[in-house]
């Protein structure tokens, strides 16, 4: 079969560039009509409450009152929370399946651990109630009446709080950061690990290598479940308490800004009411976007530089 002349394999070429890049522009464009929507109907509160939105723990909508400083408190903690949970489980399956498991057992783990990130979060927070909450209970109720005076254990043996959330989105984050983490270490040139070995490293020895080369790279997976952590909603509400206040207590009910806007959505009466939980909307949205962009970026850099360390060194005589 004769092939087409050139110049309509050129004009092909230039209408499938121009088509896929057309795609590639509609995300650009969806993420900036979201925003634009975002700021236009939380203008409203922007006008009157401007910076101090930020800085206020007062949320009173009959009053007309609104500070999104416990939503953001209970965000950033609750997420910190579970990655000083999960980080720590994520990095040890990542280990576990890119180092020492058994090629029969690699492959079954590897799709049960990303199984997890298949389940909706209405389900993981069913658990939270039945299973999770009453151990959280039955932990404050045990726990030691000189501890209880300290803030960060103080508060009423309730099961619901700050801990409950934590963990939940610990167990939903977990996939996310082991998966990217695992892709990393299979990243690291297998040249590294040699090496230790023939510096008479022990395995663990040449792993820590392979951690220490590949550390952009899971730092971009941590930060990517932060990223996941931020925006969960539905299993956090149902296991936070709900509660718009600044505490420091593992035990105290809380509250987080994808929980209020979807409690609250339904009830905002007033155009102030619902202008503020779509500022509240449009913060979290470019926090989100920050973070998981940090985290590609990290993950880009590190495996651009694998691939630059990668490249056969050139000869003496081709550089003379």
């Amino acid at each position: 079969m004769p092939r087409p002349p050139s110049s309509q394999r050129s004009a092909d070429d230039r209408v499938f560039r121009l088509v896929t890049g057309f795609f590639a522009f509609l995300v650009v464009l969806l993420v900036a009509a979201i925003a634009f929507e975002l700021y236009k109907h939380s203008r409203l509160s922007i006008q009157k409450f401007g910076l101090s939105f930020w800085r206020t723990a007062t949320w009173d909508p009959v009053a007309g009152q609104f500070g999104a400083l416990p939503f953001i408190w209970g965000t950033l903690y609750s997420s910190i929370l579970a990655l000083l949970i999960s980080t720590p489980v994520a990095l040890g399956i990542a280990i576990f399946l890119s180092e020492l498991s058994p090629r029969l057992l690699r492959t079954p783990l590897a799709f049960l651990t990303e199984l997890l990130a298949a389940i909706p979060s209405i389900v993981y927070g069913l658990w939270g109630i039945f299973v999770l909450v009453p151990l959280i209970r039955r932990l404050q109720i045990q726990t030691p009446d000189w501890a209880k005076r300290i803030p960060l254990f103080s508060g009423p043996p309730l099961g619901v709080g700050m801990l409950s959330a934590g963990i939940i989105l610990a167990v939903m984050v977990i996939p996310f950061t082991s998966s990217v983490a695992r892709e990393v270490l299979k990243a690291v040139p297998a040249t590294q690990r040699e090496a230790a070995y023939a510096l008479g490293a022990t395995r663990w020895e040449a792993i820590q290598a392979a951690l220490r080369y590949g550390r952009t790279g899971i730092l971009g997976a941590v930060m990517l479940g932060f990223g996941r952590a931020v925006g969960e909603t539905m299993a956090v509400t149902m296991v936070i308490g709900n509660n718009p206040r600044v505490s420091a207590s593992l035990f105290a009910a809380q509250h987080t800004m994808a929980a209020v806007i979807a409690n609250e959505f339904t009830e905002a009466d007033t155009d102030l009411y619902l202008d503020a939980l779509i500022e509240i909307g449009l913060v979290l949205f470019v926090l989100t976007l920050i973070v998981n962009a940090l985290s590609r970026l990290l993950i880009w850099s590190v495996s651009r530089e694998v691939q630059v360390k990668s490249r056969p060194a050139p000869l003496a005589e081709d550089a003379a």
